[in-house]
């Protein structure tokens, strides 16, 4: 079997730069937003949340103590923190970026889906990958990436 939180090829691609970047930045903010359309329900994404926890894992942090959901109040920004944002509207399939950012610039690494088909084609990449194969698999594993 072929496990992934997103079978997209993009997103799988996107994952391996954000950890790439997050190991070359590791002293930038990190910010992630995602964008769905307003019929999603869960906020953040699957997508969001394992991009998350690539960034955690590449910091050596605990995802739970530096995750901030959405952003209120009046403080500053703190080091090592997370920061997770979720945009609902209109008829957006998914989009993702993740912004590196320090004083004087910034970096971000985004990934849009405009159709559904981003999706499919992933999925029959993972089944022709799969065919006479044993075992748990991830899409890292079909697209050579591991």
């Amino acid at each position: 079997a072929v496990i992934s939180p997103n079978m997209s090829v993009g997103v799988n691609v996107f994952w391996e730069l954000v950890r790439e970047a997050t190991g070359l930045l590791k002293d930038y903010d990190i910010e992630i937003t995602e964008a769905h359309h307003r019929f999603k329900k869960d906020a953040p994404s699957g997508t969001a949340k394992k991009t998350a926890e690539i960034i955690a894992e590449e910091l050596n942090e605990s995802l739970s103590d530096s995750a901030v959901y959405g952003r209120e109040g009046i403080k500053e920004r703190q080091p090592g923190e997370i920061g997770i944002h979720a945009i609902r509207a209109g008829d957006i399939v998914g989009e993702h970026t993740v912004l590196f950012g320090t004083l004087g610039e910034r970096v971000e690494i985004t990934h849009r889906a405009h159709s559904r088909g981003a999706f499919s084609s992933g999925v029959i990449r993972a089944a022709e990958f799969i065919d006479g194969k044993k075992g748990i698999f991830s899409m890292a594993d079909v697209l050579g990436l591991k």
